[in-house]
This record gives structure tokens, sequence and C-alpha cells, in this order.
């Protein structure tokens, strides 16, 4: 079951001259940074009532976010679905002939296991499945 959009997906060049906008100019409050050595990048979550932005600042030019901001520039890169159940979402989504980039749940920030749908098959839109332990809850 989808629950919400969990979060907004943001590719930025560099957190510091960002966040400016987000936390002073929008008033945004900054819930925390972390780094996902696993993708190769930094992250920056911002409260935006119910929904969350993800900043994501590449730490290496290996970094998949590195490749977006180099072939697309920065701007949103990702829209996270909440859902509950995220292996029988997977196992869903193909047999609805959806094309997935990740076949198994994996990690991403906050702990959240995630996986995402390949833009072919969303109409050109980075989709991804994110299920958060301790939000089973969540409408």
């Amino acid at each position: 079951m989808i629950k919400k959009i969990d979060h907004i997906g943001i590719a930025v060049k560099s957190l510091e001259n960002t966040l400016p906008f987000y936390t002073d100019v929008l008033g945004l409050p900054l819930l925390g940074i972390e780094v996902v050595d696993t993708q190769k990048v930094k992250v920056a979550f911002l409260s935006a009532g119910e929904t969350k932005l993800e900043l994501l600042e590449p730490t290496s030019e290996e970094s998949p976010i590195a490749g977006f901001i180099a072939k697309r520039g920065e701007g949103i890169h990702h829209v996270a679905l909440g859902v509950t159940s995220i292996e029988e979402r997977i196992a869903n989504m193909r047999e609805q002939g959806i094309q997935m980039i990740d076949d198994k749940p994996r990690l991403g920030a906050g702990g959240a296991q995630i996986a995402f749908m390949h833009p072919k098959s969303a109409a050109g839109v980075l989709v991804e499945l994110c299920e958060k332990k301790g939000d089973e809850g969540v409408k």
C-alpha cells in the first residue's frame, strides 16, 4: 500500500550553498544531515509539513547524483512514495510490467529500505518506493 509522498529528492552541487535558501528564505526546519557512503551522497532532510525535502549533494564524481547534475543540472531528482511491505510492492510493480532499477530493497538515508522504478515506466519520473520502520501507522 502506498501511504503518502514521503519526500522529494533534489540534486544540488553544494549543501552549504543551497541550504540557506530552504532554511532561511523558506523557513523550513533542517531535520538532519547524513552521508550515505553506498550512494556517494551527502543528504540533508528538511521538513515541509507531512512531506520532506531531501537535498542530495554528490560526495564523488562516481555518484549517481554527480552524473545526474552533469547531464541535467541541479533540480528535482526523484519523488519518493512511502509504502508498507516494500518487497510486496516491488513484486506488484513487476507483475504490472513496471521496469524496476532495484529488484530488491536496499538501504537508503535514515535507515529506510528503498527501491527505484525506472523513469521509462513512470512517464519520465524517477519514482522511489520507501519503507521506514516505525512508519506503519502513517496514513
